[in-house]
């Protein structure tokens, strides 16, 4: 029977408690903004660019980016609307990895029934992970050969997986211990690390086994209610320590009995602080406690125009129309008045005066 090994030490407990505080604030902002499609695609551009960049594709964000936006489904529909031009295995990494995050955002949107995982689910990640890229008959299905994992550095034989007779029951026993009711007691952000290393150390496919097994770290915390709005990227945080990242990795292998406690703290605190920078952008386009009391606690979206108006007033005590036309120069009056009308309407603002001596005030209880 399956069991990993590691510890809870002071710094898992750390970690998981900054998650959890950055979870309550990014999804309780007094005021979550249409801004938030902004970071949510963001972070889909940041996962899908990263993660593929981590295994190699030479693509820029900025490529990645046109590619990800772009209504084509084949590569070289894709590289016509989008005006890229690239080696069509990188491309055609981008356009599998975005069907990858749509899969999920479909599984993760089931998030208030609990989710059995299976073996299948395994198998479609990989399917969308490397469908086109790999022979049909090695996408999807379980590698037949003996493998070896080589070091980044160095090329040197890191270890050695499983061999591939094994990788049937090893992948059951790991898809029983995540959907053991005791198990689920189990904090999802630790049972999501579990998963991303023992899929990484069974290496189950020929190729593509670090995108699917992050992929299915990723389905489980979306699914177990931690996709936290979607605004984050541990994939950003991998690529930009790749060598941190393996060495983590690799601390289990050269550890006694498979310890995965270091592997864990490493994962942990990549979301963190991800969580971190976060929250720190939602608070910086929320408005305090008390706007939040005086609303009842709604959340209230808004656009670009009226976040930038009301980072004004919490600058200054009042605003005039002049002062507003100042930080918004591209912007016409008419189309000032208009976002200044809705928000009074949504009951974020006061004025007083008359016409040219109008002035703002942010609506206090």
């Amino acid at each position: 029977m399956y069991s990993p090994n590691y510890k809870i030490t002071n710094n898992l407990l750390k970690y998981i408690g900054r998650i959890e505080a950055c979870k309550e604030v990014i999804a309780n902002a007094p005021l979550v903004p249409a801004w938030e499609s902004k970071f949510r695609d963001d972070a889909r551009s940041r996962t899908i660019h990263h993660g593929t960049h981590l295994e190699g594709n030479d693509l820029t964000m900025e490529q990645a980016q046109l590619i990800i936006h772009s209504p084509g489904t084949t590569v070289q529909a894709a590289s016509e609307s989008s005006g890229v031009t690239a080696r069509d295995h990188d491309i055609q990494e981008v356009i599998n990895y975005r069907n990858v995050l749509n899969w999920i955002d479909d599984w993760g949107s089931l998030s208030n029934r609990q989710v059995q995982y299976s073996d299948h689910m395994l198998k479609e990640l990989h399917t969308l992970t490397t469908q086109r890229i790999l022979p049909p008959e090695q996408v999807g299905n379980y590698r037949t050969v003996q493998v070896v994992v080589r070091s980044v550095t160095d090329g040197s034989v890191a270890f050695r997986p499983p061999a591939a007779a094994q990788i049937p029951t090893l992948i059951s026993d790991l898809i029983t211990w995540l959907n053991s009711p005791q198990n689920r007691d189990v904090h999802s952000v630790i049972r999501a690390g579990i998963a991303h290393y023992e899929l990484v150390r069974i290496h189950p496919f020929i190729e593509g086994n670090g995108r699917t097994s992050r992929a299915f770290a990723l389905l489980l915390l979306y699914a177990e209610g931690y996709d936290i709005k979607k605004l984050f990227s541990l994939e950003e945080y991998f690529d930009r320590d790749i060598d941190g990242y393996y060495r983590a990795l690799l601390s289990v292998q050269q550890s006694n009995e498979l310890d995965m406690t270091y592997w864990l703290e490493y994962f942990c605190f990549g979301l963190a602080i991800e969580l971190d920078r976060m929250k720190q952008k939602v608070l910086k386009l929320s408005q305090d406690a008390k706007l939040k009391h005086s609303l009842g606690g709604v959340q209230i979206a808004l656009s670009e125009r009226e976040i930038a108006i009301l980072e004004l007033l919490q600058e200054k005590r009042y605003a005039t129309t002049s002062e507003i036309n100042k930080i918004l120069p591209m912007v016409s009056p008419d189309t000032i008045l208009r976002d200044l009308k809705d928000m009074l309407k949504k009951g974020l603002l006061k004025k007083e005066g008359v016409t040219k001596g109008v002035v703002y005030f942010l609506k206090e209880k």
